[in-house]
């Protein structure tokens, strides 16, 4: 395959994640917010938070912001499948629907054929239920891949000519039965593979739990296993099973750290002698977690902001800020590391890397603070009502993190040009994108790219649109300008770029209303 198609599929890999992702950050701030705001701990310190009104509105709002997060794959199926679909997009999306149910319904089917359907605790086996069916927990990798199989066979049999007898199922009908016929063989072989990485995670458990690296190892391989929806599987594998460790306490055995950690935090308390396991159970936990989202989060988000051009900055402050609120309000870091994660895969390495490395010292701290989460809610409950959590050492420690990661990001995102947020092409100082005056802009745009009969397919990412024209020579690149373009590209023959920035949405529905009216 020629190395630019393979270049250009990954940047429209990257942009198709976009959608889901901007959906997921605001809604994960708020449901954030409702959750912490209705445990039983911060009701018992703020009183009228138990008032039945406030009660059952937040737990209303809860419930109802996470229903996204109950279903991030099914996002990610339409959000794959809109993006790199290049033909009848409405269809690819109806296609990676069908095509992720079919996928869920048919792991579920060869778990009971192979006998290994689960019972009881789900989730230490990486199983669970989507969508009321129980079947391997493979989270947004399900998704992306139906989206990815739906998109390739609406481009490829979307124009299908069927004989006569069937031609009823021609064309676009045919896609959505071929996609489910698609799915079918993945969702047999997708089971061995996950089956092979969820035993691989328990038989390195002994590592993971060594009391001087293992912390580090834990926070490596949970943050490196998000893109795959495995940090669960992961998470629970040490919370509740023997691979998480066995604590003797007051006579009593507990299996795996979050129930050890349950009795002593909630029954016991700071003054009982079993205090002294805390340091290294909230290390897996909520001391681990607040790391990342009290400091490693808002750092990347301050290095983006500094890194992004001066121009873009009042438009990118407001989305790094809801990306940084929604781990710091809501424990939710899939937005700001999806952010990345596919257009500069390697940081994304890096990141991980670091996120191991800086939390071995929480091996040898005495920090016994938090729980599940790493809020600030739970670092005020937690860390600040309880005694001896000594969580100024987790500030330190902390501020560190926040130093290193910062300098991290603000140098590799500037120094191999990493387009994170508000890295787009500065836009030019003009009247009609200030006055959003789009038909007049599109009108431009028009003239400048040779007319419309000129135009083969018009798209746009991030910033820029992306046109395939049948003669580039007819391009006006004043004119073009003038429009109010900020950059103009033309990366191969008959294909150029044109930099809008964040207006390029509107541009280009403006464009294609302006080729539809004629």
């Amino acid at each position: 395959m020629n190395i630019e198609k393979i270049k250009d599929g990954i940047q429209l890999f990257g942009r198709s994640l976009l959608l889901p992702i901007a959906v997921m950050a605001p809604i994960g701030m708020i449901m954030g917010i409702c959750a912490a705001l209705s445990q039983s701990y911060m009701i018992s310190k703020l009183p009228f938070l138990g008032n039945d009104i406030v009660k059952i509105t937040l737990e209303s709002m809860r419930d109802i912001t996470g229903i996204v997060f109950n279903n991030i794959p099914l996002l990610f199926a339409m959000g794959v499948a809109y993006g790199m679909a290049k033909n009848e997009k409405g269809i690819a999306v109806f296609s990676s629907v069908l095509a992720y149910l079919t996928l869920t319904i048919v792991m579920n089917v060869w778990l009971k054929v192979s006998g290994t359907l689960a019972k009881g605790d789900l989730s230490s086996v990486g199983q669970g239920l989507v969508l009321g069916i129980q079947t391997l927990k493979i989270e947004a990798m399900g998704g992306i891949i139906s989206g990815l199989v739906a998109a390739k066979v609406t481009d490829r049999f979307y124009r299908l000519q069927l004989p006569l007898a069937f031609a009823f199922f021609s064309g676009k009908k045919s896609v959505p039965i071929i996609t489910f016929l698609c799915m079918l063989p993945v969702g047999l072989i997708i089971p061995y593979i996950w089956s092979v990485i969820t035993s691989a995670l328990t038989s390195v458990s002994f590592i993971i739990m060594d009391d001087t690296f293992g912390v580090g190892v834990y926070w490596f391989l949970h943050r490196s296993l998000i893109p795959f929806g495995l940090h669960h599987v992961l998470a629970s594998i040490i919370r509740f099973t023997e691979a998480g460790g066995t604590y003797l306490i007051n006579g009593e055995t507990y299996t795996g750290i979050l129930n050890a950690t349950n009795e002593i935090l909630f029954k016991l308390g700071p003054n009982d002698p079993n205090w002294s396991l805390m340091p290294t159970l909230t290390a897996y936990l909520g001391a681990g977690q607040m790391l990342n989202t009290l400091f490693r989060v808002p750092a990347i988000g301050l290095a983006m902001y500094h890194a992004s051009h001066k121009a873009n900055r009042p438009i990118a402050k407001g989305m790094i800020l809801t990306i940084v609120l929604t781990a710091f309000l809501g424990n939710v870091t899939e937005p700001l590391e999806f952010s990345f994660l596919f257009i500069a895969p390697a940081l994304f390495f890096v990141y991980t890397v670091l996120c191991g490395l800086l939390a071995i010292p929480l091996a040898f701290l005495d920090v016994s603070i938090g729980y599940i989460r790493g809020t600030i809610f739970d670092f005020g409950i937690f860390g600040l009502l309880y005694e001896h959590t000594h969580w100024v050492q987790l500030v330190v420690l902390g501020a560190v993190n926040f130093v290193v990661f910062y300098l991290v990001f603000r140098f590799a995102i500037e120094r191999f040009n990493i387009q994170t947020p508000g890295r787009e092409e500065e836009i030019r100082n003009n009247n009609l994108l200030k006055e959003k005056r789009y038909p007049e802009i599109a009108t431009l745009v028009l003239e400048g790219l040779g007319g419309s009969d000129n135009i083969k397919n018009i798209d746009n990412c991030v910033t820029r649109l992306r046109i395939d024209l049948k003669d580039q020579g007819r391009v006006k690149n004043e004119t073009l300008k003038d429009a109010g373009s900020s950059g103009i590209f033309i990366p191969k023959n008959n294909h150029i770029h044109v930099v809008f920035g964040p207006h390029v949405e509107f541009v280009k529905n403006a464009i294609v209303d302006k080729i539809n009216e004629k």
